[in-house]
């Protein structure tokens, strides 16, 4: 299926309602106020933003005309889910790469498959580069590509991917990253991944402590009652 180029804040949304299906099962579908401390959340996000209830209502809307996503029914408070794998036609494995790619900006293949341990558990890295070049050589009957691969950054070993949903990026200019003194460019990217990584873990923790509080009437720490 071909998709219109959807928008920072349709991304954002649609990649948080994907990240949290997977690894917060028990609070999904997510309700519009745990969506949008999920797209404002400090962690695993790039570029971090600060959506409003009605920004994200407003993307929800759009996304639900194009199939994306839909409501839930049979609870007293709206909650949503996403439909992205079913509209996009691609299996499990796509579908975790392109969210997070959404989510936190363009990775190379082995952040891809350190960042995606709490979604699903690639066996290696060959089989992520696997799937993203099926993305990226995804014939035009099916919509075509999905994602681009981006020029090697001066000092690295590995070329980042970028997802296409948002629209096309320029390939010609290589993703620039200050090289820390005395460390290479590849270490200071698996520190920052694994610094990623322990960020995530704590925010989903915050992210359940929430859902938990809002499904029992409770207002949060440090918020009025």
């Amino acid at each position: 299926m071909t998709l219109r180029t959807l928008s920072p804040a349709e991304a954002r949304v649609l990649g948080t309602l994907m990240e949290k299906a997977r690894t917060v099962p028990d609070s999904y579908p997510l309700s519009l106020n745990t969506l949008t401390l999920g797209c404002n959340q400090k962690t695993s996000r790039d570029p971090l933003m600060s959506l409003t209830e009605s920004q994200v209502q407003d993307a929800l809307d759009s996304l639900k005309l194009l199939s994306l996503v839909f409501e839930s029914s049979g609870s007293r408070v709206a909650r949503w889910e996403h439909n992205f794998q079913r509209v996009l036609g691609v299996p499990e494995q796509s579908a975790v790469l392109l969210g997070l790619l959404m989510l936190r900006g363009p990775q190379t293949a082995g952040e891809l498959r350190i960042n995606s341990e709490r979604w699903y558990r690639f066996a290696d890295i060959s089989s992520v580069d696997a799937f993203l070049e099926e993305l990226q050589d995804r014939p035009a009957e099916k919509g075509g590509a999905l994602v681009a691969k981006l020029p090697r950054a001066p000092g690295a070993r590995e070329q980042r991917w970028a997802q296409l949903l948002c629209g096309p990026v320029d390939t010609n200019t290589p993703f620039a990253a200050a090289e820390p003194a005395g460390v290479s460019l590849d270490d200071a990217r698996r520190l920052e991944t694994r610094l990623r990584s322990l960020e995530d873990e704590v925010g989903t923790l915050r992210q359940t402590l929430e859902s938990l509080l809002e499904q029992l009437g409770m207002s949060q720490p440090g918020q009025p009652k």
